[in-house]
């Protein structure tokens, strides 16, 4: 299911631009790269994400008659501008780095390659939708590295920055590797695995806990899990197994039980010896709150008997790197190459291509960045996606998508996947960009 997004959403300054684009006939070829500039703090690496919806908003982007009413009633726009609003149809090509890549500064996840107002027009959402969904992905990436073989859940649709950011979470996540989210929407738009327990209303609502949780069992008594710490997390582990030969009577099995509350891995650790003592060795036991891919590395390394773990702000909000230095600049105008020379944000010109080598094991050994048209040895990033305005291939499945992610993470070299501080990855600007940059800086007039 496609998401319609009101043109609408964007920043003035692009229809400023587009008005005094049309107004002076400036509508030669324009190449646009968003890339990001510097990893954040604790950043090794990202994982590319959101294409697939930076697509669907190039295919559907159309103004409605109200919307450009709407923009005629504000006096700011000529009618030049209103007439070619209204006939707006995307028509350019796109290439990317495919999400579920890993991918490092200065590489260029997307490039808009179309008439300079179309290009322009199209910045502030593409930007919007790229930059969150890498940034949670990036986040996710890291938990999963962390806790390698754990179920993980997205539970962070409550504390994400709106609605569209929570869907995007659980997304972006799943590409990632987590293996579900609690979000229904996710399921019914990307057909990601939902999942979901119970809240401790449901067990407050009974006077008996082990009458909430027999409710609770029969009906949903598929997948049943119990929520054991609204009032004490061992006697609730206890009534699970007392209420167990009673379900099992009637087929019903409970999967797991959740811990919400408290010292999690000394919890867990108790709760496992009750549940196994009462013959419930195949439930698992899941956790939730304050995780991070801190702590589940800490859980791992006392080999806390969890199974899995909902992970909620943390990841929604991603909440030690909440954003990322990204930007989306023009590369070529007319045939000639452009770049920005601002301190500390100058960029490199020129449609660019990214060649990734591999050590003997497989692992990344380092990445070239140079010109489209240069020869480098390695496997190239950046592929063409759409075309003429229209996708080339139809969207990759989930599971092809979450394959290359896989596939990448393993990829990388043992210090990133082990989330160490201060590793850098090598990306090495070849000669012949910087000879276009040499060459740009001839027709800049600053």
């Amino acid at each position: 299911m496609t998401s319609v997004t009101s043109p609408l959403l964007t920043d003035l300054y692009e229809l400023n631009m587009v008005q005094a684009y049309l107004d002076r006939g400036e509508d030669k070829e324009a190449a646009f790269e968003f890339f990001v500039r510097r990893l954040p703090a604790r950043r090794g690496f990202l994982l590319a994400a959101g294409l697939e919806d930076a697509l669907d908003y190039l295919e559907t982007m159309r103004f409605s008659a109200q919307e450009i009413a709407w923009l005629k009633s504000t006096g700011r726009f000529r009618d030049n501008l209103l007439d070619y609003l209204e006939a707006f149809r995307f028509t350019g090509d796109v290439h990317a780095i495919p999400e579920g890549s890993v991918c490092f500064p200065n590489e260029p996840l997307l490039r808009i390659t179309a008439p300079l107002p179309q290009a322009q027009l199209v910045e502030s959402r593409l930007i919007n939708i790229l930059h969150f969904q890498t940034l949670i992905a990036s986040k996710a990436a890291r938990m999963v590295l962390a806790a390698p073989g754990k179920i993980l859940s997205d539970f962070g649709l409550r504390t994400a920055h709106g609605a569209e950011a929570g869907l995007y979470s659980a997304r972006a996540s799943y590409i990632a590797g987590f293996g579900g989210a609690a979000n229904v929407l996710a399921g019914e738009r990307y057909g990601i695995p939902i999942v979901g327990t119970m809240a401790h209303s449901f067990v407050q609502v009974h006077d008996d806990e082990t009458q909430a949780f027999e409710n609770f069992a029969r009906s949903r008594p598929e997948g049943v899990i119990l929520l054991i710490d609204t009032y004490d997390t061992e006697e609730g582990a206890r009534k699970a197994v007392a209420l167990a030969p009673k379900l099992k009577a009637d087929g019903i099995a409970i999967r797991g039980v959740r811990i919400d509350s408290g010292d999690l891995i000394e919890s867990a650790r108790k709760v496992r010896g009750i549940l196994d003592a009462g013959g419930l060795k195949d439930t698992i036991i899941l956790v939730s709150g304050g995780i991070n891919e801190d702590v589940l590395q800490g859980m791992m390394a006392v080999k806390a008997p969890i199974d899995g773990f909902g992970i909620g702000v943390n990841l929604d909000a991603s909440i030690d790197a909440p954003s990322l230095d990204c930007a989306y600049k023009m590369q070529d105008y007319g045939g000639r190459p452009k770049r920005k020379l601002s301190e500390g944000k100058a960029t490199w010109p020129g449609r660019k291509q990214v060649w990734r080598t591999y050590d003997t094991d497989g692992r990344m050994a380092g990445d070239i960045l140079s010109i489209e048209t240069d020869t480098q040895a390695g496997e190239k990033l950046i592929v063409p996606v759409m075309r003429g305005g229209k996708r080339l291939a139809p969207a990759p499945s989930f599971d092809d998508i979450r394959a290359r992610a896989a596939r990448d993470l393993a990829r990388l070299p043992e210090p990133l996947r082990q989330l160490e501080q201060g590793v850098t990855y090598p990306v090495q600007v070849a000669e012949a960009l910087k000879a276009l940059a040499k060459e740009a800086d001839r027709y800049t007039k600053g």
